[in-house]
């Protein structure tokens, strides 16, 4: 979350669906894999919401690009795979989800669809060139969700969700963190005012802390 001296993040772009993506050849959704069913995601924040659902199935780290994923669903390695609906959409492979899953089913990752935009400070040349393709909301909610992770000092290796949505003048922000296990899981949900998008995610992140998160992060670290 910290950039590098000299360097900011001025713009960020519309974003895309921020939702997971379930994709599979024989099921419909998560509920209708067999137990003992093989599902492939690198995402430690997929796999610990999995083991919640679905404790009887088997959660396999997945990793590579996008392409060498989906070879190893179609060469049967795995019953289902998931990964971010905004990277199939963006690489024309929209057609390959099965089921998009709702926040509420899968919280998604910070910033999951949006596209930041990094550059010098005080480069007005440049700022100038590229604030045209600032979106405003997205940049609201992404604030929001990195302020949130930062507090948390949260990163790819761990088990961080937040999700910020804006709507009729009020953002509103869920948090959650979880252990890999699935059997602990501190989740809450803070609203205001958009201006306060950065305020607001260091409060929820605060609260989580307090009600337990920090004990789950320590045990990650460790």
């Amino acid at each position: 979350m910290e950039l590098p001296p000299g360097l900011h993040l001025p713009v960020i772009l519309q974003r895309e669906d921020p939702r997971d993506a379930f994709v599979s050849h024989q099921y419909a959704s998560i509920d209708e894999l067999p137990p003992g069913a093989r599902l492939g995601t690198a995402s430690l924040r997929r796999q610990c919401q999995l083991r919640a659902r679905r404790p009887d199935m088997d959660i396999v780290s997945l990793r590579g690009n996008v392409n060498s994923r989906l070879a190893k669903l179609d060469g049967g390695d795995f019953a289902a795979i998931m990964l971010a609906a905004a990277g199939l959409i963006r690489l024309g492979m929209g057609a390959r989800i099965t089921r998009l899953l709702e926040p509420d089913e899968s919280l998604p990752a910070i910033g999951q669809g949006a596209i930041g935009i990094e550059c010098r400070d005080g480069d007005s040349r440049v700022l100038e060139l590229i604030a045209a393709l600032d979106h405003a909301p997205t940049h609201i909610c992404v604030r929001a969700e990195r302020a949130l992770n930062t507090r948390l000092h949260g990163g790819c290796q761990v088990p961080i969700a937040g999700f910020a949505e804006l709507g009729h003048g009020v953002i509103v922000l869920r948090g959650l963190v979880g252990s890999l296990d699935g059997q602990r899981f501190v989740r809450g949900v803070i609203s205001g005012r958009p201006e306060d998008a950065e305020e607001l995610g260091t409060v929820l992140a605060e609260d989580l802390l307090a009600r337990g998160a920090g004990a789950i992060l320590q045990e990650l670290t460790e």
